[in-house]
C-alpha cells in the first residue's frame, strides 16, 4: 500500500513542478524544460526530478545551476501547492533517455534509408 501511495505522490510532484518551472520561474538561463519523471524515497524526505533539456552542454549546465538556485522557491511552492507535513527534498538530475532514443531512432533510420537502396 505504500508504494501505491509513493508513486501517487511521485506524479502530483511531476505535475506540480511542470508547472511551477514553466510557468513560476523567471530565470532567463532556464530553457525548454521537461519533467520526466519523480523517484521518491519510501518516507518521503526525498525527490530526485528527472529533466529532460533541449540545448547544449552549456545550456543544460546553465539551466541545473539555474534550478539550483531556486530550489529553496521551488519546495515553497510545492509546499503551498500539496500539503506535506515535511517537503521533500528536491534533486534534480538530467534524463538523457529521450537524447538516446533520438540517436537510436536516427541510427535505425540510417539504417533502413541505405538497405532500401
Amino acid at each position: 500500500m505504500a508504494k501505491v501511495r509513493v508513486g501517487r505522490v511521485g506524479e502530483q510532484i511531476k505535475k506540480e513542478l511542470s508547472q511551477i518551472i514553466q510557468t513560476e520561474l523567471k530565470d532567463p538561463r532556464i530553457g525548454f524544460i521537461t519533467v520526466t519523471g519523480v523517484d521518491l524515497t519510501n518516507d518521503l524526505s526525498q525527490a530526485r526530478v528527472y529533466l529532460s533539456v533541449l540545448g547544449s552542454e552549456e545550456q543544460k549546465e546553465e539551466t541545473l545551476k539555474a534550478l539550483a538556485r531556486g530550489t529553496g522557491f521551488i519546495r515553497s511552492e510545492l509546499g503551498k501547492r500539496i500539503r506535506f507535513r515535511h517537503t521533500p527534498e528536491l534533486l534534480f538530475k538530467f534524463d538523457g533517455s529521450i537524447e538516446y532514443g533520438s540517436k537510436i531512432e536516427a541510427l535505425l533510420h540510417s539504417i533502413n534509408g541505405r538497405s532500401g537502396e
